[in-house]
């Protein structure tokens, strides 16, 4: 235990660590009453499957999921940070910033719930950040407002939670008029009546898409909350977490000798070689922030790998480095390896050889630093189910009844689900978080439209005025709740 709680963990530590891993497991279950309950809205709607065994078998597949998710959403997400509060966690700051997002994520999502919207868990957590990130840019001296924020993972994140409702509904409707084309079973085509279960193979058809929205929501949405919690573990106890203790003493040796080949380069592209070595992080953290390609960055770059080096070879392996430095280290893998990226995006690698060493040295980086223990990804995966469990209902009748004037068919929730498997499992893929409550929805609409079942004006006019409201809300509530934060520590004296 001692190399996981260290001999000065004190009590307020505990309380601390408890808290916050609390609140991130009640993300998540609000997250199952939204989009979850999306996962099983079209089998517990047409009585495919009774709602505790939908419910219960949508968990186990998003459990599955989640356990076999790669972590690269999760960490896509913390990217959005601003750099000094990802780099500084554990300092007073970060523990404000955890907070400030996870309690407006849970304000605005119960909030959203109880009135029975499919809001986004992605766009309510995405707006937190952003909001948390200009606050930190107005109470920092000396700095522009906005700056800090990572603008381009905005973008990137942005364009992914935007197109993919369009995608969703457009792909949903041409898909639909085309099984209407090639599948003659008016079968498929009606709603449930009464709650008499569909034809054997209607059923086995929608348990299916079930199975794959559940699977990939789980490999998507649940990398949210795993990212938020392994910043509260490495702030809270870096010891255990700051790196992957895993890591076989091999990949440290190919890790040292990366490092010595990528020190030469950065060395290579410094004209004038002097400068300061206790800046060295700093220099790297500016590029970080404004984007200036200058010889500071690429001798900061240089020297942090060249300490890596002297850390490893001294150390043997992540075991041999002390407690008290391993957040030093992750702190500057992770400014060498989003430098490294940052490098790319911009153009800045041009040799081709150069470029491959780099980016080879940037994923042993992340593959020490991005990493998620198998009881995180368990703990999120059954907080989602429980969530689920306890709140699938409204979310459902609102998927089922509410968006089109009539109800939903068969077919219609097949192919609204089989669009979501593939919207929603591409942008794993793709590193992306999507929204699972926007695809789905956007995609029942589309079904409608296609139908020309009409749609329900004031249930479109809500879902688009919360997707079209969360951001700014949430940005405004972390940005507010962080602030606060911050205040209040300054009262205590802890800031």
């Amino acid at each position: 235990m001692s190399s996981v709680f260290p001999a000065s963990f004190s009590t307020a530590s505990m309380v601390l660590l408890a808290v916050a891993l609390l609140l991130a497991l009640s993300f998540e279950f609000i997250n199952g009453f939204h989009d979850t309950a999306n996962c099983v809205a079209t089998v517990i709607y047409t009585h495919t499957l009774k709602p505790n065994v939908a419910v219960f078998w949508a968990g186990c597949w998003c459990l599955i999921g989640t356990a076999t998710s790669s972590g690269t959403v999760a960490f896509g997400i913390i990217a959005l940070l601003p750099v000094e509060l990802i780099v500084d966690a554990g300092s007073d700051t970060s523990f404000a910033m955890i907070f400030a997002l996870l309690a407006s994520a849970i304000i605005w999502n119960f909030g959203t719930w109880y009135f029975a919207i499919p809001a986004s868990s992605s766009h309510t957590l995405i707006g937190a950040i952003i909001g948390v990130g200009l606050a930190n840019s107005m109470l920092l001296k000396g700095t522009a407002f906005g700056d800090g924020v990572n603008w381009y993972q905005v973008k990137q994140v942005g364009l992914s939670l935007l197109i993919s409702p369009a995608a969703g509904f457009a792909v949903a409707a041409l898909l639909f008029l085309l099984l209407k084309l090639l599948v003659r079973r008016p079968e498929l085509f009606r709603p449930a009546v009464g709650e008499a279960p569909p034809p054997i193979w209607i059923r086995s058809l929608l348990v299916l898409t079930c199975t794959g929205v559940s699977f990939s929501h789980g490999s998507n949405d649940g990398q949210k909350g795993m990212g938020l919690i392994m910043l509260i573990l490495v702030s809270i106890l870096p010891a255990a977490y700051a790196l992957e203790m895993a890591t076989p003493k091999a990949a440290v040796e190919a890790l040292v000798a990366s490092a010595r080949e990528a020190s030469a380069v950065f060395d290579s592209h410094v004209i004038t070689p002097a400068y300061k070595f206790d800046e060295a992080a700093a220099n790297v953290a500016d590029f970080l922030d404004n984007g200036e390609i200058d010889d500071e960055m690429y001798a900061g770059l240089a020297f942090l790998s060249r300490r890596l080096v002297s850390k490893l070879q001294d150390a043997g392996d992540f075991s041999g480095i002390s407690n008290s430095e391993r957040r030093r280290v992750r702190r500057e893998a992770y400014l060498i390896a989003d430098s490294i990226s940052r490098l790319d995006r911009a153009g800045a690698l041009a040799d081709h050889a150069e470029r491959d060493r780099l980016l080879a040295y940037r994923d042993q980086l992340n593959a020490a630093t991005q990493f998620i223990p198998f009881w995180v990804k368990m703990a999120v995966a059954l907080a989602m189910g429980i969530g689920t469990l306890i709140g699938w209902r409204r979310i459902v009748v609102t998927i089922g009844e509410r968006i089109g004037k009539d109800h939903l068919t068969y077919g219609q929730g097949a192919t609204a689900e089989l669009v979501a498997v593939m919207g929603v499992g591409a942008a794993d893929q793709l590193g992306l978080p999507v929204s699972t409550t926007h695809v789905l929805s956007s995609s029942v609409a589309g079904t409608m439209f296609a139908n020309r079942s009409g749609l329900q004006q004031r249930t479109v006019r809500n879902l688009l005025l919360t997707w079209v409201l969360t951001v700014p809300a949430c940005v405004f509530l972390g940005s507010l709740l962080f602030a606060a934060g911050l205040s209040a520590l300054a009262m205590l004296g802890l800031r």
